[in-house]
């Protein structure tokens, strides 16, 4: 099955701290019960890299790029993410991207 140009998705990367490994999947969990039913939201992903359990990133699926951003500015944005903003990897130069699927097979 593809996906249809035009969806967006949306990446976050985290980091757990050394001494609480799945302090993002909690807070992952906990995110998706109240995005659950999110206008435009397809569905969300988290995703552990398979060399280092505490790097992580959430991977979310949107029906189009304007209803990404539609959510993004609205006033729910910020307090529904706000359990995972902790663990952000900052270290990174571009922790959160967002990318439109242009093509898809």
């Amino acid at each position: 099955m593809t996906a249809p140009a035009g969806r967006a998705r949306v990446m976050v990367w985290h980091r757990a701290p050394a001494d609480d490994v799945e302090a993002v999947a909690k807070a992952y969990d906990e995110i998706s019960r109240h995005l659950d039913g999110t206008p435009g939201l397809i569905g969300n992903e988290l995703l552990r890299s398979t060399t280092d359990p505490r790097r992580m990133v959430v991977l979310s699926e949107w029906e189009s790029l304007a209803a990404f951003r539609v959510w993004e500015e609205g006033v729910q944005h910020r307090p529904s993410t706000s359990p995972l903003r902790q663990y952000q990897d900052r270290e990174l130069p571009n922790f959160f991207e967002v990318f439109e699927v242009t093509a898809a097979f």
